[in-house]
Formats: C-alpha cells, sequence, structure tokens
C-alpha cells in the first residue's frame, strides 16, 4: 500500500508541475506574439500553434489533477439509488470502472499516436512531427487507468473530496462567521 501511496503522490506533483509549466509557455508565447504584433506588425511565427499544443498539455494533463482530487465530472444524480450500506462496494465498482474507460481510451489513442507516426505528420507551419504531442493523450489515460485502479483495490488511498490537497473543501452550504468558525 505504502508504494501505490508514493506512486500517487510523484504522479500528482508531476501533473501539477507540467500543467503549471504547459500553461505559463501557453501564456508567454501568445503575450510575446501579440506583443510582437504590436510592436512590428508580424507576430512570431508558429506561436498559435505553440500555444494550442501547450492549451491541449494543459487540458489533458489537467484531467489527472481532476481525478486526483475527485472533482471530475460525475453523475451525483445517482448517488441515492442504492442502500447506503452498499457505498463500499459502489466505491469500488465505480473505481475501476473509470479504470477500465481510462484504458480503453488509452489504447484507442496509442492506435491513433501510431498511426500518425506512421504516416510522418507534421505540422504546416513549424515543420515539425505531432506525433510527440499526440503521446499525451494516451499517457493521461493510462496514468489515470493506473490511479483508479488503485482507488478501486485500495479505497483508503482515494482522496477525501473535503480534503483534497492545495484545495478548498466544497461549501456544504454552512455559512462562516467573522471569526471563521462555521455557524
Amino acid at each position: 500500500m505504502e508504494f501505490a501511496r508514493t506512486f500517487l503522490k510523484i504522479v500528482s506533483k508531476a501533473e501539477r508541475t507540467i500543467t503549471l509549466l504547459a500553461f505559463a509557455v501557453m501564456t508567454l508565447v501568445i503575450i510575446a506574439d501579440v506583443f510582437s504584433r504590436k510592436l512590428t506588425g508580424v507576430g512570431i511565427a508558429g506561436a498559435p500553434r505553440i500555444g494550442v499544443f501547450a492549451m491541449i498539455a494543459t487540458a489533458f494533463v489537467s484531467f489527472g489533477l481532476a481525478s486526483d482530487a475527485r472533482r471530475h465530472l460525475r453523475p451525483k444524480f445517482a448517488d441515492t439509488w442504492f442502500p447506503e450500506h452498499w457505498d463500499g462496494a459502489i466505491t469500488r465498482i465505480q473505481e475501476l470502472l473509470t479504470a477500465a474507460f481510462c484504458l480503453v481510451f488509452a489504447i484507442v489513442a496509442v492506435g491513433v499516436v501510431r498511426e500518425t507516426y506512421e504516416l510522418g505528420e507534421a505540422t504546416r507551419m513549424l515543420r515539425i512531427p505531432v506525433w510527440p504531442m499526440q503521446a499525451i493523450i494516451p499517457l493521461v489515460f493510462f496514468v489515470a487507468a493506473i490511479r483508479h485502479s488503485i482507488f478501486g483495490l485500495i479505497p483508503e488511498l482515494r482522496p477525501v473530496l473535503e480534503d483534497a490537497e492545495g484545495l478548498d473543501a466544497i461549501p456544504s452550504g454552512a455559512s462562516e462567521d467573522t471569526e471563521g468558525e462555521k455557524a
């Protein structure tokens, strides 16, 4: 169990770092392009494409961050369909189904990346291969499959929604008084 906990912490830190770096690249490249257009009348060649690649990386890696903090979209309307004493089994099934879903997407994405590689597809403006950028997609889904498998097999490692590291708890409707205590 300690190995799984360490793995989840390392993956989470890596995802946070990659997301931050990709977002910074996206922002800086677009700002530099805008300044270049304003000052010289000509933008930086390939800047919009680089910005889009950075945005794609940010979006896909953020999928892992959402899963890690249990902030991903889910059908909450179904929460009351089963008796409360089934919650443990339902949680395991939910996590393992999510893992299977992610694994299927990862396998399909590997096929797409392989085909793009074999065809030698490259961006028009930058003339660089597309497949390295696409490789983020199966990687993110494989990691998510592993993460959700761990959550399904070892539910104790599943993050508690209110205690998701680095995030504020979702408001429960309780108001706070001026001293910060719940009223």
